[in-house]
């Protein structure tokens, strides 16, 4: 990879690696929480900033439309209510030194959040993304910021999907439309660190 980004513009976001969510994925693909602990650790290692992306609700779900076929089922679970169990991120991936919860009320980190504000408010122009799930979070992020002018770098092997064949397919053909896709072997060349 000949690209090097420039950390100071540069932004890693860690998408709904909430423990919730993990256990849909964590099963099919057990080295996926070692290899974004892997990313953050570049992440920190580079000056990039860190941010994490958590789907939380206010007590009662007042963001959720009875509408809304994602999300009208939560409202019946008593699930992701900020500081319920579950909601936290996974102890292995958690914040450290500052670094940013964003919580957004919609799938895409950009619904619902303050995450366009953060990121224009720091001079960030390069977004690499991980998340669970793919389908869900890291397809709905990568349209909104493709649409928004970032410049995007998934890295698959630190993305996961329910559906592995779901997986393949939109970090084979549908995002090398909007963003680069590489592997976490991949980072450190990206991010300048030797």
């Amino acid at each position: 990879m000949s690209e090097t980004f420039d950390a100071k513009k540069t932004a890693v976001l860690l998408m709904d690696y909430q423990v919730a969510i993990l256990q849909n994925v964590t099963q099919s693909n057990p080295e996926l929480i070692a290899k974004a602990k892997e990313l953050l650790k570049l992440a920190r290692q580079s000056g990039a900033m860190v941010l994490h992306i958590c789907v939380a609700f206010r007590e009662g779900y007042p963001e959720i439309s009875p509408r809304n076929l994602s999300f009208g089922q939560i409202k019946t679970t008593g699930r992701f209510v900020i500081g319920s169990p579950g909601t936290e991120i996974h102890p292995d991936v958690v914040a450290q030194n500052g670094e940013l919860i964003i919580y957004k009320k919609r799938v895409s980190a950009f619904a619902g959040s303050d995450l366009e504000m953060v990121l224009t408010a720091n001079g960030i122009e390069n977004l690499i993304l991980a998340g669970v799930a793919t389908s869900g979070v890291v397809l709905s992020t990568t349209r909104s910021a493709a649409d928004l002018d970032y410049r995007l770098t998934i890295v698959s092997d630190c993305c996961a999907d329910g559906d592995a064949e779901v997986h393949r397919v939109l970090t084979e053909k549908v995002f090398p439309r909007q963003a680069k896709v590489i592997k976490l072997s991949e980072v450190k060349s990206l991010l300048g660190i030797s």
